[in-house]
């Protein structure tokens, strides 16, 4: 099927709501779907270069993905470790053909997930369906990649890292991350946030929607505004910082706030400090 026919297909499934539960030909629409996922043909976000901030957002892909849920029924699976989910999301399993490093120790990637050659999972991870995590990325231990999240070249999820998805609404972009970024651990990136390319987020930054960030190099303030998420600047150097409550009880008490500060952007020094990701890969 090509693709316009399988989007007419997906979109006609999706609205006929419950009365395509137990119809093989939607069934047969979402596999298709699925293995297109997997094997990076389709992506719920895609470079878009006339798109306002560079990404399109694949609704029809999306709504695919939900109707995934509403055609499966629980099923018992798994070998060493036991699970019940809908039988349309199983884990996926890999061969060394693929060319993807996951390391023992409870990992997990969903089906309708893709993963390219040379990307590396450091257990115990989770990568949820529709993500789509590109060449030499490295995801570390207990980092998550939500549902719908694009993940660019050499990017390096540290361990404990948070990569929301946002797989509702449909027409929401996803959380993206551009190639070269670092997360440092234990950060949360959410809410169809977008981190250009060559950025870095130091241990512990947290990006959402409702997040002002502060440039302090370029004296602005980044928000999100309107239909435009949150966009951190190419090669910035993110930082967990605080401002002051300037009112009331919080400026009695000498309260702050946490804010994400941009320190600098990256240069040779900045380069040097990340040799040591190379040599972990």
């Amino acid at each position: 099927m090509q693709t316009n026919d399988l989007q007419k297909s997906i979109e006609e499934y999706f609205a006929a709501g419950a009365a395509a539960v137990g119809n093989s030909a939607a069934m047969a629409a979402f596999q298709q779907l699925c293995d297109c996922l997997e094997n990076g043909t389709l992506r719920s976000a895609e470079p878009d270069p006339a798109a306002p901030t560079g990404w399109r957002v694949n609704a029809w892909v999306k709504r695919g993905i939900l109707l995934g849920f509403r055609l499966g029924k629980l099923v018992a699976s798994g070998e060493d470790l036991s699970f019940v989910d809908k039988h349309t999301y199983p884990v996926r399993r890999f061969t060394p053909e693929d060319g993807i490093r996951i390391v023992p120790g409870g990992s997990s990637v969903r089906s309708g997930a893709y993963l390219a050659k040379s990307v590396v999972c450091m257990p115990p991870m989770y990568i949820n369906v529709g993500a789509y995590v590109d060449e030499g990325a490295m995801v570390d231990s207990h980092a998550l990649v939500g549902s719908c999240a694009q993940i660019g070249k050499r990017v390096h999820l540290s361990a404990a890292a948070q990569i929301g998805g946002v797989l509702e609404p449909v027409n929401a972009s996803p959380v993206i991350l551009e190639d070269d970024v670092l997360i440092g651990g234990n950060c949360g990136v959410y809410e169809g946030t977008i981190v250009r390319r060559g950025a870095v987020l130091a241990a512990g930054t947290v990006l959402t929607r409702g997040t002002p960030v502060y440039d302090i190099v370029n004296e602005t303030i980044l928000r999100a505004s309107g239909e435009t998420p949150l966009i951190i600047p190419e090669n910035a150097v993110v930082v967990p910082g605080a401002r002051a409550v300037t009112k009331g009880k919080g400026r009695d008490w000498g309260l702050s706030i946490y804010t994400p500060v941009i320190v600098k952007y990256r240069d040779e020094k900045t380069e040097l400090s990340l040799m040591l990701e190379d040599l972990l890969r």
